[in-house]
């Protein structure tokens, strides 16, 4: 073989590696002979353990894509069908766009080829647009808000703190130290609503090492009947972040579940790598997935949309602050965090890029991206 065609094979590989939908090819008999980086997502196995299967192997006897391969074999023309309904293993149903292609090599061999646009994907990206929009246009209005409710409150405290002076009797300094303390309360609050102001000095650091402290600080508080499961990715590499600010971010997540869980139940931090993924319209080449799950009641499907915003909560006790926290601090590290829940399966997944547009700060820490 040529250099040039070295070349040309390798530059065709660049580019299926690359591409953002899943592209498969399937041999005459249906067995799966290629399969690419975006397909394996998809699919949520490794292409070692799908290459060689047949198509009935891969997916559901009454599959739509299974009747699509078999159409395009026969009939040896090129299929598109929208808004297919594709039923994963061990997945949910998806949508997605579906394009068959035969390919004859030879007159009595023809493969397929496969191209797979999930749906579910666009509409993702434009939920998460929508919701940093709605983000950013919220704390534009509570920095306002909060400009024009600290200075009267920076000067009813000091009224009182003058009056406090002022006044003979011990007892109605009670009355002066009330009003000081519901201003300090208030100003406190307000602070919160603003979110982090503190700039992330952020280095290159071990995902799982954050993980793992935020999980031995949960172990040591939580009740003994929460269990804390951990399915870490040991190949992801180093995340350029604020330490501090992960840990906070996660360990706010994390104490919501033990706290909806109450005596008893599970949480799994999970880790996986995730390639050409989009995070509120931006792709990125490579992208670390932080999810932390629990099997508690779940959160009301009218509180999910608005999860993140200051003052959501579903608890009673709750200040709905916590969330709107994290989401913050992770969208300083041009992240997001989102959150899909239902009874007994409820998940909050932070989305960090791993590529950064300012070189790290701080030193490198050179160990291996292992707890």
């Amino acid at each position: 073989m040529t250099t040039d065609t070295h070349t040309a094979t390798g530059l065709h590989q660049r580019i299926l590696d690359n591409l953002g939908h899943a592209v498969l090819m399937f041999d005459s008999a249906l067995r799966l002979v290629f399969i690419n980086p975006a397909g394996e997502m998809l699919f949520a196995i490794s292409a070692s353990r799908l290459l060689g299967q047949s198509a009935g192997d891969i997916l559901p006897p009454d599959s739509h894509l299974l009747a699509a391969l078999q159409r395009g074999l026969r009939s040896g023309h090129p299929i598109t069908e929208y808004e297919m309904q594709l039923d994963l293993p061990g997945l949910q149903e998806i949508t997605t766009d579906c394009t068959v292609t035969p390919l004859a090599t030879r007159p009595d061999d023809s493969g397929l080829l496969v191209e797979l646009r999930p749906l579910d994907h666009q509409r993702r990206v434009a939920r998460e647009e929508q919701q940093i929009a709605r983000q950013q246009a919220f704390r534009t209005l509570v920095r306002g808000l909060a400009h024009e409710i600290k200075n009267p409150l920076g000067g009813l405290r000091g009224a009182a703190q003058l009056l406090e002076r002022e006044l003979p009797d011990a007892e109605l300094k009670e009355y002066t130290a009330i009003i000081i303390g519901e201003a300090d309360r208030l100003r406190n609050l307000v602070d919160h609503l603003l979110g982090p102001n503190t700039i992330a000095h952020k280095a290159s650091l071990n995902i799982h090492r954050v993980l793992e402290h935020v999980r031995q600080l949960v172990q040591a508080e939580a009740p003994a009947g929460i269990r804390i499961h951990t399915d870490y990715d040991p190949s992801i590499p180093h995340v350029t972040g604020d330490r501090d600010q992960l840990v906070q971010a996660v360990l706010n997540i994390v104490r919501n579940a033990t706290q909806v869980l109450g005596e008893d139940g599970e949480i799994t931090l999970r880790t996986r790598a995730r390639r050409q993924f989009t995070i509120g319209g931006r792709q990125h080449r490579l992208v670390c997935q932080v999810c932390i799950i629990d099997n508690g009641p779940g959160i009301p499907k009218e509180l999910v949309e608005n999860i993140f915003f200051p003052m959501v909560t579903g608890r009673a006790d709750g200040t709905g602050l916590g969330l709107s926290i994290a989401q913050s601090l992770i969208n300083q590290h041009g992240g997001l965090i989102t959150c899909k829940s239902q009874p007994g399966h409820t998940q909050f997944c932070l989305l960090l890029p791993l590529e950064q547009d300012e070189p790290a700060t701080h030193t490198t820490d050179t160990t291996r991206n292992q707890p």
